[in-house]
């Protein structure tokens, strides 16, 4: 089998075996395969794309590239989420208590922000002490024993996928759907959880920018899920504007405890609600999405969710006592006002814009070696659709540079856009695709 005959049937638009797809990902794992070969064939993929068969059988080989945990030893249906990624997007940190608060294990492998969307871990770490280095038989213990843990995603998960990522980064082939679908649900299922409910944002802060690519994203991931034995359903949910208010680690654990408190935004809560309660029914707690919700709705209620976050961050080291005084956690030196210089009604909140502004900050990485600084954000004052008058504090910019908190000011200015007329109502959760 040689390289160049697979490059060239695919560039004519031919379908790809099975054994031509494995010979390709355990060769280039391997490093067999020159990244200028691996490079036109991830184009010749691009253009001529892959249908479901070959998506499924290039996910099967990259989850096959290394470890597949076994969760076997953890009782119960466990279940994961995953969201493609946005600005703001805390879920993990509400609906994941939440759900371990109802007795579903929650077993979850999470990664680390890159560019303007954040990382669970590292908004975790707002805790202090929290870590997420520990061995498979903890992870595994704390999940029978409190019914979640989030843990690193580990070099021997998918390491084809890694390998291969880094050179699509590089060579503008990151935004195919096969690859996308590939990518993420090569790393879910090795990650071995029964379930999975995939968050698939759409807008201008998500890598899918139109609802039809978000549907054709979701239907293609719940399909490979199907296809290999995993119970899969997406949700796919807006990202034309940032979720909640708070973009910014410690900022968004902040938020995330006032939702458990059930002070939160709710936009933030509504979201949870929607994909928790798709956990709890592929769990099979429940029957129905209402008697799912009223169940999750209770664990804020009755305060068992918020306990369930102080367990879950004590057992895996953190300091537990910031979730009833949040002012423990890491705050920025300076907190600036952002006012509006016109009256209107808010449009549009350039998602990815306010993303890279808080990166700017120092909230996020612009390379994999930037260093995050956990106290500083924005937090919108304002969402969507609100009327303001010149002068009403449309966000707060927290920084410890008060240079950089300038800017910010002005970039946010631009990126919310008021006009005399409000716009149509943008819906949260354009669908689930099961």
């Amino acid at each position: 089998m040689r390289m160049y005959d697979i490059i060239h049937k695919k560039r004519e638009g031919n379908e790809l075996s099975a054994e031509e797809i494995q010979f390709v990902i355990r060769e280039y794992t391997e490093n067999k395969i020159p990244d200028y070969q691996m490079s036109a064939l991830l184009m010749a993929i691009y253009f001529k794309k892959m249908n479901p068969r070959e998506t499924a059988d290039l996910t099967m080989a990259m989850v096959n590239s290394g470890e597949i945990l076994d969760l076997s030893a953890i009782k119960g249906i466990k279940v994961d989420k995953h969201s493609t990624g946005g600005v703001g997007d805390t879920t993990t940190l509400v609906l994941g208590p939440m759900v371990a608060a109802l007795g579903i294990p929650v077993a979850k492998m999470s990664g680390r922000g890159l560019g303007h969307t954040g990382g669970t871990i590292d908004k975790l770490e707002s805790f202090k002490g929290f870590s997420v280095e520990m061995t498979k038989e903890q992870f595994m213990k704390n999940v029978n024993d409190i019914k979640i843990a989030v843990g690193a995603q580990t070099a021997n998960l998918a390491p084809a996928d890694k390998k291969l990522y880094s050179l699509r980064d590089v060579t503008a082939t990151v935004d195919n759907i096969s690859l996308i679908a590939s990518s993420i649900m090569s790393k879910k299922i090795a990650a071995g959880a029964d379930c999975i409910v995939l968050d698939v944002k759409v807008g201008d802060g998500a890598f899918m920018k139109t609802s039809q690519d978000a549907h054709e994203l979701a239907y293609e991931m719940v399909q490979i899920g199907k296809n290999v034995g995993r119970k899969t359903v997406a949700v796919i949910s807006d990202m034309d504007q940032p979720l909640g208010l708070a973009i910014g680690n410690a900022l968004e654990v902040k938020e995330a405890i006032e939702t458990l408190k059930g002070h939160g935004p709710e936009d933030l809560l509504q979201l949870c609600l929607t994909l928790g309660s798709q956990m709890v029914l592929l769990s099979g707690k429940a029957k129905t999405k209402e008697e799912a919700q009223n169940m999750l709705m209770d664990t804020i209620c009755s305060g068992a969710a918020l306990k369930k976050l102080q367990e879950f961050i004590e057992a895996q080291g953190g300091d537990a006592s910031s979730v009833m005084d949040t002012t423990t956690l890491p705050t920025a030196a300076y907190v600036l006002p952002v006012k509006s210089t016109k009256a209107g009604y808010i449009n549009k909140i350039h998602a990815e814009d306010i993303g890279l502004i808080a990166m700017e900050l120092g909230a996020g990485r612009a390379t994999k070696e930037s260093i995050i600084d956990l106290s500083v954000g924005i937090v919108l004052n304002k969402k969507r659709h609100n009327k303001v008058e010149a002068g009403d504090i449309l966000a707060y910019v927290h920084s410890n540079d008060m240079e950089k908190a300038n800017k910010a000011v002005e970039a946010i200015l631009k990126s919310i856009i008021i006009e005399d007329k409000p716009i149509e109502n943008i819906p949260l959760i354009y669908g689930i695709v099961e």
